[in-house]
């Protein structure tokens, strides 16, 4: 059973690299589990939507995945939602001018905590690992940091101090705010947390999580990074990654919450309606030549009264309704009816079925 997409595609690519060639990608939807408590966005099986590059350890990969990210919720239709990004080698720099290097898994997996459980809980945890109440309060003031990206990224940088590794992860943040910030991303959808670990040891460089700002508090629902090492564990050549995963089963609860989850009942997208008994044989050729061109078409199955037919298919949630009647059938015309606006667009087809489904799909593609 695996605990996410990310390692069995490391393998995959090891294993298959010569023949995928790099740098490459992918992306892959598929089920996960975790030994979770089961609880609100918390799920022991659950959908991942996984997007990759891997053999590469250019910059502009890193801001290809933040702005998937970016466009994939905007394209849901979701308007209110924060990308918050950091560099383990930010934090691996404060770790080093800290001392702390040799607790570098214990603490990221502490600080990866944050905003998760009480403060106090977390000041125990990171004392327990043998951190001093300074550094303890360093670390966890670090999602406390205010201001623009700019100036908490001028903080950052007194507190990597003359760590090399820590200013890598400056410059590499630096970059990638200035390419969101040339293609156009808004500043309040883009937040620097410092604070933002992520748990797995197998990020290395850039890190992001992205959350709901109606309900921050539900988790992230779109997280990932880079992993420069991670096919490390299956193959002796470099092949540095970076990706991320939406949560699919979690952005569902969210958007239910917020009640605007949109649940039609039918994933057909056109209702074909049947009121003219005597031309069955029509409306059977009629759906045939439709779904043989790769639209999704319902049938009614009982010649009811039109009005009837339409009401149910609104229930049902249908976009339109062809409508063709006995006087539309010698006139050689058919009605494509919007169900969501009710305006009904006049179509010429004469009886040619290919005039009809190139109508049709031209109509559905407006």
């Amino acid at each position: 059973m695996r605990f996410d997409l990310t390692v069995p595609f490391a393998r995959f690519a090891a294993q298959h690299i010569s023949t995928l060639g790099t740098p490459f990608k992918r992306y892959h939807m598929g089920t996960v589990w975790r030994g979770e408590n089961t609880q609100r966005g918390r799920y022991r099986e659950f959908m991942q939507c996984d997007f990759d590059t891997i053999g590469t350890t250019s910059a502009i990969s890193d801001l290809e995945t933040v702005l998937v990210v970016h466009d994939l919720l905007t394209a849901i239709g979701i308007e209110k939602f924060t990308i918050r990004i950091n560099d383990r080698r930010i934090l691996t720099g404060i770790l080093e001018v800290l001392g702390l290097t040799g607790k570098t898994t214990h603490v990221l997996r502490c600080l990866d905590k944050v905003g998760k459980i009480p403060r106090d809980t977390l000041v125990r945890e990171l004392q327990e690992q043998g951190v001093s109440e300074t550094s303890v309060e360093c670390l966890l003031g670090l999602g406390e940091l205010t201001g623009t990206a700019t100036a908490i990224l001028s903080q950052l940088h007194d507190l990597v101090g003359m760590s090399e590794v820590g200013a890598e992860g400056i410059k590499a943040i630096g970059a990638l705010l200035k390419g969101l910030s040339e293609v156009g991303v808004a500043d309040d959808r883009i937040t620097l947390d410092p604070s933002i670990a992520r748990g797995l040891d197998y990020y290395t460089g850039i890190v992001l999580e992205s959350f709901l700002d109606e309900l921050p508090d539900l988790g992230s629902v779109c997280s990932g990074g880079r992993y420069d090492n991670l096919a490390e564990l299956y193959t002796k050549q470099s092949l540095p990654g970076v990706g991320a995963s939406l949560g699919i089963d979690r952005l569902l609860a969210g958007l239910e919450e917020l009640d605007k989850l949109r649940l039609p009942e039918t994933p057909a997208s056109i209702f074909l309606a049947y009121f003219d008994e005597s031309s069955l044989g029509d409306y059977l050729r009629i759906a045939a030549a439709l779904r043989s061109h790769g639209l999704a078409v319902d049938l009614y199955p009982e010649p009811k009264k039109l009005g009837q037919q339409l009401k149910w298919a609104g229930k049902k949630g249908f976009q339109k309704a062809l409508v063709i009647g006995s006087e539309e059938f010698k006139g050689g015309t058919a009605q494509l009816k919007d169900l969501a606006t009710q305006q009904s667009t006049s179509i010429s087809w004469q009886g040619d079925l290919k005039l009809l489904v190139h109508a049709v799909k031209n109509e559905l593609c407006k």
